[in-house]
């Protein structure tokens, strides 16, 4: 796993509650990367060690800066580190690039209709990828749904402005506001939230789907509610794809797992961890001290990997697809006891 290290070049105040770090790209050794994927930032903050994954908010090529976007999450530890701490000309440690919620072999063409469907900071990769859609004209046509509170939460709207004037043929735009006050001056700017109804409506507004491919990012609300409307309408699942910022789990999924103490073995050095019911073995690990690797902590980047030796352990993941793994792997990140004796190795 590559590891870089990026200077803080600007940070930009989004909304009240949300800023958008912006990085020097290397001066030697630039980072690639795509359109819709994220970079991991590690931090260390009161003696720990602390790995978060931020989607791009920039586009390849389009972008000289790396950019990021942090919404302050109540509690947590290294979104308010960014908002509170961290200034122009720091020096922040990154891994390279991942993600595979991009544009490249999807089977989009000339002739395809994107819909970009997100809510709240779902809109950062959703940004990453209709920069780099318009301005590479990938498809057809491009059309963002967008939902948040108001026009104060609205994260991005000066540069989703700037995008609907350069691009008025190829790109259209619905935003959907809880609180918002309906003006006959602005018919795309409609009342309520992204709901099973909503979606609905927005889709026999599109027109033909035969030839639409879907990006899903928001609250698993919102995922959802597009999925179901978009499946019911025969839309295949090779058209639709989702981004996951935390993994949200079935309560019934944990109905055989139990408190238990695994050992973990590290550099050749073993450590007894309790696994308390509900916690996976990763974060059981990362409150131990432990300096386990992982990155995206939802099951789709494979840091967290490790080979189980001995015992039984459970996955419980919210995506469909399951990335590809040897014989006898699990990741940390969803994986959990259901048995005695259990033993795991961890690069």
């Amino acid at each position: 796993m590559l590891q870089y290290t990026l200077k803080v070049a600007e940070i930009r105040q989004e909304t009240q509650d949300t800023v958008t770090v912006v990085f020097k790209q290397p001066a030697l050794k630039k980072i690639k990367y795509h359109s819709g994927q994220y970079l991991t930032l590690i931090f260390r903050i009161n003696n720990r060690r602390y790995i978060r994954p931020y989607s791009f908010s920039s586009a390849p090529g389009i972008d000289n800066t790396l950019n990021i976007t942090v919404k302050r999450v109540p509690g947590g530890v290294v979104s308010n580190h960014i908002a509170d701490c961290l200034k122009v000309g720091d020096i922040v440690e990154v891994m390279e690039p991942m993600g595979d919620f991009t544009l490249e072999n999807k089977g989009i063409n000339g002739n395809s209709r994107l819909i970009l469907w997100g809510a709240g900071s779902g809109i950062t990769p959703l940004l990453s990828l209709a920069k780099f859609a318009l301005h590479h004209q990938f498809a057809r046509h491009l059309t963002l749904v967008y939902g948040n509170r108001g026009h104060e939460s609205a994260i991005f709207s000066g540069q989703i402005n700037e995008l609907q004037k350069q691009y008025a043929e190829y790109f259209s735009v619905w935003h959907f506001h809880t609180k918002a006050i309906v003006d006959a001056a602005y018919p795309y700017l409609i009342q309520g939230r992204i709901n099973p109804q909503t979606v609905l409506s927005v889709l026999k507004k599109e027109g033909d789907l035969g030839n639409t491919v879907h990006y899903i990012c928001g609250p698993a609300g919102l995922k959802e509610s597009v999925k179901k409307v978009l499946e019911e309408e025969g839309i295949g699942p090779k058209q639709i794809f989702s981004e996951e910022f935390k993994r949200v789990a079935n309560p019934k999924d944990f109905e055989n797992v139990i408190t238990r103490t695994v050992s973990l073995i590290k550099g050749g050095k073993e450590h007894a961890i309790e696994v308390i019911k509900g916690k996976s073995i990763l974060e059981a690990g990362l409150d131990a001290m432990i300096d386990l690797s992982y990155s995206c902590q939802t099951g789709n980047c494979t840091v967290c990997k490790g080979k189980l030796l001995s015992g039984q352990l459970k996955s419980i993941r919210s995506q469909e697809t399951m990335p590809s793994l040897n014989k006898d792997e699990y990741l940390l990140c969803c994986s959990y006891p259901v048995t005695e004796n259990i033993q795991i190795i961890v690069d």
